[in-house]
């Protein structure tokens, strides 16, 4: 696929086909996190594949809006290590570090016709709780990863209204030039 292809091909997708991921897609999704900048080339992400189903299903507990995680094949916790980067202009650089590596594996998903969804909305702690997280270790997203299925429920439909995901601002309402 071309780059602007798998960019205007991503969605968030929260409903997964029963297919098993296969063992080279999870490696290559990772691999091309693993090759994501970051500050100082620290790497301070660390990515948790959780396959277990009584797992995912307590992960899916842990935000009410995130009930229908519990039906995915895979979630991906993203995580980094404040400790292992910067902190610039009172920005905490392990957050766009990860965020970054995020964006990298939910775009190699699409490439390779994996759907993904990136989950903002979870109580740390309890993901900690889960996954037996350390404290000095701060989750920073989530995504599924799987086989996208047919959309056609009243909750796709909900959602993709809500959402809007399709709509994009023009470039003249988010850029400028030489001066705001």
């Amino acid at each position: 696929m071309e780059f602007t292809d798998v960019i205007e091909s991503r969605t968030s997708t929260r409903t997964y086909r029963g297919k098993e991921v296969e063992d080279d897609k999870i490696e290559y999704v990772l691999e091309c996190a693993r090759l994501a900048p970051s500050w100082a080339n620290r790497q301070c992400w660390r990515f948790i594949v959780v396959r277990d189903k009584e797992k995912i299903k307590a992960l899916s507990k842990t935000s009410i809006v995130n009930r229908w995680l519990r039906k995915v094949p895979i979630i991906i916790v993203a995580c980094g290590d404040p400790t292992s980067s910067g902190v610039n202009n009172n920005i905490d650089y392990f957050a766009v570090d990860v965020a970054i590596a995020m964006e990298h594996i939910i775009l190699a998903a699409t490439d390779i016709g994996l759907g993904s969804c990136w989950i903002a909305a979870f109580d740390e702690k309890k993901v900690k709780e889960v996954l037996e997280i350390p404290n000095r270790i701060r989750v920073v997203a989530l995504t599924p990863l799987g086989y996208p299925a047919q959309k056609s429920g009243m909750s796709d439909k909900t959602i993709k209204l809500f959402a809007r995901s399709k709509k994009r601002k023009n470039l003249n309402e988010i850029v400028r030039y030489e001066k705001w």
